[in-house]
């Protein structure tokens, strides 16, 4: 039996893994909300969007630590921890239990991965200027690994 993957949107001329930086593989834009949004609406935005991840920022009190106003992450774990619990009555705040672990745009491949190892994360978010720009996450990293070239 045979089997054909075919490279999605264009992915096949990504860099190989070793020369690859963030702003090469990560997806651009961010879909965020403020921490008082109920949690099914973070669950209709990634069903919706059909994404893993949404950020979550600070609105009056942001958090010092965290680069522009950062407050959290809300991974579809996080998502499908909460739903044991019910859904009801949570709000994204109390979803983000993933810390917003931050990359820079221009940094390596590489260096993402050790990130996310360290941090045992699968979402990273990818900051020029301060600013969020996108996300990079482990599909992304497996696509340069899938389809990069030297």
């Amino acid at each position: 039996m045979s089997t054909s993957v075919q490279a999605f949107r264009g992915r096949y001329l990504l860099p190989s893994f070793e020369k690859a930086t963030v702003a090469d593989v990560m997806r651009a834009g961010v879909m965020s909300c403020s921490p008082d949004v109920p949690a099914v609406m973070v669950a209709r935005m990634m069903a919706t969007h059909r994404i893993h991840a949404v950020v979550v920022e600070a609105i009056a009190d942001p958090r010092a630590e965290h680069e522009a106003g950062l407050w959290g992450v809300v991974s579809d774990l996080d998502l499908l921890h909460g739903a044991r619990s019910g859904l009801e009555g949570l709000t994204a705040g109390e979803l983000a239990a993933t810390e917003p672990v931050t990359i820079r745009s221009t940094a390596p491949l590489a260096d993402a991965v050790r990130v996310m190892e360290e941090h045992d994360v699968t979402h990273l978010v990818v900051i020029d200027k301060s600013r969020p720009v996108g996300l990079l996450s482990t599909l992304d990293v497996a696509g340069v690994l899938a389809w990069g070239r030297a």
